[in-house]
């Protein structure tokens, strides 16, 4: 039995009672979603622990809006556990991929139970860069014509860069609104005789995953979403000239001695979760770290400095220059498929429209959504509630691509010559080393 509450306003929902059933008005029949009681949906996912607790919370709701049953099995060796279970006939009612690339690849097996194209305009209208979501989950199937398959719930975001507000204002320093604005800052830091950056890409076997976000990020401020997603495919090579450019951009950061806390020769070496710390001593050791909405689990008080206003961060800006290309951002996140219909499956899936399944969520811990209906104040804190902004208000998401590449791609080649590239290798090198680890799998 859960025996929590949140309320903070009207919003926040009182997620336990004495009996366990939940004390929110919204989570009642009159949702409309219809009667199942006596139907159970299974539900796979990657989800254990506190996720799972969370997830489960949202799906209490549904249980008592419907009356419906629903199990949910967390696993962490999800991805391994769904393809056995669809490929054996013995899938559960709902799978949710954290990689829309398995998704992809069982939706084209005909694995996956289309949905209804009603809810694809929904996701259209109702989500921040609303299109962008729709070509996350929209797959070939097994006769090769595209189809929409999966609901993007509960997203990552990644385009954020990670200050210090006291060595900000010490300084005299203001928040860039573009990228021509950013790389200034960054000289007048030099000038004044600190460091800009805190870099590291060192993650044991995973080294160089940190340098693939950051040319994610670039790729989608130098280049159209279309040249993002023919660079996702490789039907824009590696060698191409606008993957070069964004290598370019990013060695002008990370290339340069001065903009990098421990010089460029560091950067390879030093953990990815020990780069932001550099932010906190005094005299600060740099003063901007890049990196996804998790990181403040590795800053010395493991993210109290949210909460006490030592720490805060940014958009990463677009380009002044490349404003045809509006507000982009990079993250990630999972997309819940149907593989096995039934009504009352379809009826979870109307109700992930609705503001109050993301709001109990938003009401806790790491969540955030695109949704743009939603009660912002229900978020739990200021810093989720100011990425979920982010969210709301950009143009365009991309997923991760190193996710969306062939493993021997985005967990390989892309790694080990981005880290090299740190390391001094050449732009040409790098783009052509990686093309060719390519052209090996082809």
């Amino acid at each position: 039995m859960r025996n929590f509450a949140i309320a903070a306003t009207t919003s926040l929902i009182a997620l336990g009672t004495a009996n366990g059933a939940l004390a929110d008005d919204r989570c009642a029949p009159a949702l409309g979603l219809g009667d199942f009681a006596g139907q159970t949906v299974t539900i796979s996912g990657p989800w254990e622990g506190n996720d799972e607790t969370l997830v489960n919370t949202v799906l209490d709701c549904f249980k008592a809006a419907t009356g419906a049953n629903v199990e949910y099995s967390g696993s962490g060796e999800f991805e391994q556990l769904i393809v056995t279970d669809i490929r054996s006939g013995s899938a559960p009612n709902v799978a949710v991929f954290p990689q829309p690339g398995l998704a992809a690849d069982l939706a084209a097996e005909g694995g996956l139970v289309p949905l209804d194209e009603e809810l694809a305009s929904w996701m259209n209208e109702n989500y921040g860069a609303g299109q962008s979501w729709v070509d996350l989950g929209t797959y070939a199937n097994k006769d090769g014509a595209d189809e929409f398959f999966a609901f993007a719930y509960k997203v990552d975001v990644k385009s954020l860069v990670w200050f210090k507000p006291e060595n900000f204002e010490d300084a005299g320093y203001e928040i860039p609104a573009t990228m021509e604005e950013l790389m200034a800052l960054s000289d007048q830091i030099v000038a004044d005789g600190g460091t800009p950056w805190c870099l590291g890409i060192e993650s044991g076997g995973a080294t160089g995953w940190t340098a693939t976000d950051w040319m994610e990020d670039i790729m989608l401020r130098t280049a159209p979403p279309s040249a993002y997603d023919k660079w996702v495919t490789n039907e824009l090579p590696f060698n191409s000239d606008e993957v070069k450019k964004a290598m370019d951009v990013f060695g002008s950061i990370v290339k340069n001695d001065a903009y990098v806390a421990g010089g460029s020769g560091a950067v390879a070496s030093t953990f990815f979760g020990d780069s932001p710390k550099g932010l906190f001593t005094t005299p600060p050791q740099c003063y901007m770290h890049r990196q996804a909405s998790f990181i403040p689990s590795f800053f010395p008080n493991k993210g109290a400095e949210l909460e006490a206003g030592e720490a805060d961060f940014f958009y990463l800006p677009p380009f002044a220059s490349m404003a045809d290309l509006g507000r982009p951002v990079l993250g990630a996140g999972t997309v819940w498929a149907m593989t096995k219909e039934s009504d009352a499956t379809k009826a979870l899936f109307k109700f992930l429209t609705l503001p109050v399944a993301h709001e109990i969520w938003m009401a806790q811990t790491g969540f955030l959504t695109p949704h743009k209906g939603v009660d912002s104040s229900a978020y739990a804190n200021d810093s989720l509630r100011k990425m979920g902004e982010i969210l709301a208000t950009a143009d365009t998401f991309r997923f991760d691509a190193s996710d969306l590449m062939p493993g021997k791609i985005g967990a390989g080649a892309f790694w080990t010559e981005m880290t090299a590239f740190t390391q001094g290798q050449d732009t040409n090198t790098t783009a052509d080393n990686i093309q060719k680890a390519w052209d090996a799998i082809k």
